[in-house]
């Protein structure tokens, strides 16, 4: 089998391109307006806003895999009249670009730098900036918030993976991080694509808690699932070929972090245990609250508790 990186490019190869969103081009939708940010010469954002006349706070959602930015509209949409609300598809996913590696690596130390950049880039309030980061969002987060403290006045993380825990992390997870699974896993996981987009967010769930995705959001990650000859699953894969790099450096500099933060975890989760959240907690003097009956996604199980959770934010 080869390795990772040359799998990844042999596949890409072989996948039909779809097609692409120009830069600066914008799209009519019915709530928060979509359009396209040019980071620098590798990286274009697909981004949502809401521009509220007075915003009393700002708030950057950050998703997870396999999402894109559209399953924090109804939430944006919510919020939009008293915040202005940001949210953007990483690297890999929606319709962001996706440059090959090693032109972009598609670490968590890189998603760092571009979430940086973003930032810079609008020109938002840090001082009353709160970051919303869920799953694969929440590390870059606070890789970002190690350098600089101040980049905003709260960050809320959760159900998301800040050490190397392979007792608390799923199976077919902790085998991405590196060969002889890492291969094989990624195979699996493009071949059974179909099968992910339609069970991941509802696994480990009772019966009665289990739910549907808005017909909205279920269609916009299908379609997205491949582009520019690389899937979701592909940028995932690179992501965790360097996560124990950035979970190990991140461990090191805890000492470092000053943001105010809280921890927020699914009692439901399967793929990473809410032991590894409260652990980050203890560690950090972070608040940390588990969600009963909620799995990896609460977001999209009940948006409900991120109003909540964003509104207390900055109620605090």
């Amino acid at each position: 089998m080869p390795p990772l990186k040359n799998f990844i490019a042999t596949a890409s190869m072989a996948m039909a391109s779809a097609a692409s969103a120009h830069a600066g081009a914008s799209i009519s939708v019915t709530g928060p307006k979509i359009d396209f940010i040019k980071i620098d010469e590798t990286i274009t954002l697909r981004r949502m806003v809401t521009s509220p006349a007075s915003p009393k706070g700002i708030v950057l959602f950050l998703h997870g895999f396999p999402e894109t930015l559209i399953v924090w509209k109804e939430i944006a949409e919510a919020l939009s009249k008293d915040y202005e609300v940001h949210a953007f598809d990483w690297p890999g996913y929606g319709q962001s670009s996706r440059p090959s590696a090693p032109e972009f690596s598609y670490s968590p130390k890189d998603y760092a730098r571009l979430l940086k950049a973003y930032i810079a880039k609008t020109r938002v309030d840090r001082s009353n900036l709160v970051i919303y980061a869920s799953d694969i969002g929440g590390l870059p987060a606070l890789l970002l918030a190690i350098e600089e403290p101040t980049v905003a006045r709260k960050i809320i993380v959760g159900d998301f993976a800040p050490f190397n825990r392979p007792q608390y992390m799923y199976e077919n997870l902790q085998n991405l991080k590196a060969e002889p699974t890492a291969t094989p896993t990624l195979a699996y996981m493009n071949k059974t694509s179909d099968e992910i987009l339609q069970n991941v967010h509802r696994r480990g769930l009772a019966r009665e808690t289990q739910y549907e995705l808005s017909p909205e959001v279920e269609t916009e990650m299908r379609a997205s699932w491949t582009r520019a000859g690389m899937t979701s699953a592909d940028a995932f894969a690179l992501y965790y070929s360097h996560f124990n790099r950035d979970q190990d450096y991140l461990e090191a500099n805890l000492d470092k972090l000053r943001t105010p933060i809280k921890v927020i975890w699914g009692d439901r989760d399967i793929y990473i245990h809410h032991d590894m959240g409260k652990e980050f907690a203890e560690r950090t003097n972070a608040q940390f609250d588990v969600l009963s009956g909620i799995g990896h996604f609460p977001h999209l199980q009940d948006p409900a508790i991120t109003i909540r959770e964003v509104r207390a934010a900055f109620a605090d």
